[in-house]
Formats: C-alpha cells, structure tokens, sequence
C-alpha cells in the first residue's frame, strides 16, 4: 500500500483558470516519449497537467552509445536535455525514480517517499543488464546500460592508458551491443596508441538471432583486428580481475564490459500489471495494458501481446508517434491508434573501425559507407529533437 504525500492534481491552466485536470505522467524519458517531450505544449495548451518523472535532467540516445566509447561522439552530442523541453513546453519534471505502481489507485511512489496519481500514465523506462554474474562489486565491469556507463568505461581506460602499456579487456555478451563494444574498445586502445588483449565471450554463438552471412562478416571485421571471439560456452561468474567460464578456465581483464542482454525493471509485476515473458508491461495493439486502460508504455520496458518484438531501438522510435497521439486522446477520450510494427527493419552495427555492417532481410553490407549511414540517420534523429529543444528554449 502506498502511503506518501500526494500532489494535488489541481493545475492553472494558461489561460489563468484554475481547473480539475487531467493528470498525464509520463514515467521515463526514453526513446518512446521523445514526441511528447518535444510537443509538450500539445498536451499543457488545454486544462492538462503533465510530469515527466525521470531520474536524470538528460536522456542519452543508446543508438551512438558505443560510439561515445570509441570517440566518434562526446557524451554531450547524444543527450537530450529533457527536463529543460518538459519545463519549457509547460510541464512539470521530477528528478526522481518511480519504485512502486497501483494501478487500481491510479498512484506512482517515488523513491523519494513522495506519491503522484495519475489519471493517464506511460512507462518508457527501458531495460538494465542482470548483474548477477558479478559476484564481487568493486570489480571494473560496466554494464552497457545506461550509456553513461560507456562513457565511464572510456575514461578508465584512458586512465589505464596512461599507467600500462597492454591493457586487457573482456566483453561479456554476443548480441549487437558485445559486438559494437568490443569493436569500439579496440579503436579507444588504438587511438591511445596502446596494445589490448581484447576477448568476446559471446556464449553460444556470435549474433545468434541474425543469418550466417551478418555471423561471418562480423568474425572476419573481428578476426582481422586481433579480437579473439570465444563460442560455445559461457561465461558463469565475474570475481575480482577475471571471468570464469563454464570448463573452469579463467579469462584475465583490466576492465570488462557486461553485454548479456536486457530485462525491464521489476516495477510493473510488483504492481500487479500483467507482463511478458521478460516481464516487461504486457501491451495491447495500442501500447496500453491488456489489463488497465489509461496505462501505456514504449521501448524495452514492454512486451507487445501481439506478436514477440526484438529489442532494437527501431521499434521505440517508430512507436514515439502512435503512443503521443494514444496519450492525447486517452486524455480526451477520443479514439486511439493502432501501433503497426514493422516485419523487416534496417540494423547497421557501428564496428569501431570507421566502417558499418548492415543489415535487412537478407541483404548483408559491410563497409564504410555502411556507418556513414547510420552517422546520417542517428544525427538525424538528434538534431529533429534537439531543433524541438532549441524552439522550447531547451539549449542554448
């Protein structure tokens, strides 16, 4: 039972009249909710008062994350200053994190002690790597998410760059992000003129969901860089400076990254929400609860009742549309729109070395024009947000 104090869900609209509104909070300011953030004024123009709850003032773009690791971006050129758009489209932001769910009580517990209802609310939260393999906390090992932790990892090794002249690194995880992670470390030991042992222990196989060609082109890219891939068996526990794999042997590292795949957080099966197989927040064709109505959600942090969707950032950002449209009219009870995912879908992997490796049905590419592409889309998605910002005054 959630007992905190509760904002009044009394609000002044812009025309000085002083209503009961409508209370939208948005939980998360993750891919999925970048069109609300972005057309705030859309949802605070009438009697509607709308929180973002999240816990940084800034949301970093996962899609350029391993990128910030091999120093093709800053940190700063993939963040989105979100509570600044929030502020100045009209809306309230919490920097806090949301640990509890009634939905029955239409209540959010913060972390804080403090308690928010909602009238409408929507989750877009994402998804954290399981720790458990890590059995000793001070050991050097950054989880790919939240990106910031990749940027962290970059400065470590700098750090280290500066103390030995071999470094040693361990990627755990043979998914799309164990790949661009291991590629970009070996740039970051390039660029800082260092000798590394870098070492992908990619579990059963190397990019297991994809077709042999991806397999083979992504082993070759590796192969040719000295990246030794280790297949077939996993790696059990992470003590200290090594990792152990399943036939007792041990792999030795200075710094080791955690790629092992994603779950979203334990908030929606705590509350009582029906969820997926992953756990995350079982959703109808219009990203809202089978169960609850009024309660939505995007990204990693759902599972789609329809049909079973990867967790690739494509879905989150073709979602932004239909789930701000959905919001609106929960609000103003009008009728709400389907979410059609796509069957076939474009990945380009960022492999560190200048070059991209793309992906779509059954066409492989790999090469420099391949990256140079995802460069083009992925700061075309950061500058159409980033120009909303500068319109709302949220950058400089």
């Amino acid at each position: 039972m959630l007992e905190r104090n509760t904002y009044s869900s009394r609000w002044t609209n812009f025309s000085g009249k002083t209503s009961m509104a409508k209370s939208l909070v948005l939980v998360g300011g993750g891919h999925a909710h970048l069109t609300s953030i972005s057309r705030m004024r859309e949802l605070t123009a009438g009697r509607h008062r709308v929180t973002l709850v999240s816990p940084s003032p800034e949301h970093a773009y996962s899609g350029m994350g391993p990128g910030v690791l091999g120093g093709f971006y800053s940190i700063e050129e993939i963040r989105f200053p979100i509570k600044r758009m929030v502020e100045g489209g009209g809306g309230l932001f919490l920097e806090d994190l949301v640990t509890e769910v009634d939905p029955r009580r239409r209540l959010l517990g913060l972390a804080s002690g403090r308690e928010i209802p909602f009238d409408v609310v929507s989750f877009n939260v994402g998804s954290a790597v399981n720790p458990s393999l890590v059995k000793d906390p001070l050991s050097p090992v950054y989880p790919v998410k939240p990106v910031e932790n990749l940027h962290r990892a970059r400065n470590r090794i700098i750090e280290l760059a500066k103390e030995k002249k071999k470094i040693g690194i361990l990627v755990v995880g043979g998914g799309a992000a164990g790949l661009e992670v291991a590629g970009n470390a070996w740039r970051l030991l390039k660029e800082q003129t260092r000798e590394g042992k870098i070492t992908l222990a990619a579990g059963g196989r190397l990019l297991s969901s994809h077709g042999g060609r991806v397999r083979e082109e992504a082993l070759v890219s590796l192969g040719q860089r000295n990246i030794q891939v280790i297949e077939g068996q996993r790696i059990v526990r992470i003590q200290g400076l090594k990792g152990e794999l399943e036939d007792g042997s041990f792999l030795p590292f200075d710094v080791c990254f955690l790629a092992t795949g994603v779950e979203p957080p334990p908030l929606f099966r705590k509350g009582g929400l029906p969820v997926g197989d992953d756990g995350g927040l079982l959703v109808n064709q219009y990203l809202e609860s089978v169960s609850h109505p009024h309660t939505f959600g995007g990204g990693d942090c759902i599972s789609y009742a329809p049909r079973f969707l990867d967790k690739v950032g494509v879905h989150a950002v073709r979602q932004n549309p239909v789930l701000h449209h959905n919001l609106m009219a929960a609000l103003e009870s009008r009728s709400l729109r389907p979410f059609i995912p796509q069957k076939h879908y474009m990945l380009i992997f960022n492999l560190g070395d200048g070059k991209g490796l793309l992906t779509r049905k059954s066409w492989v590419w790999q090469g420099r024009l391949a990256f140079l592409l995802k460069d083009f889309i992925d700061r075309r998605f950061m500058k159409r947000f980033a120009g909303a910002s500068r319109r709302m005054g949220g950058m400089p």
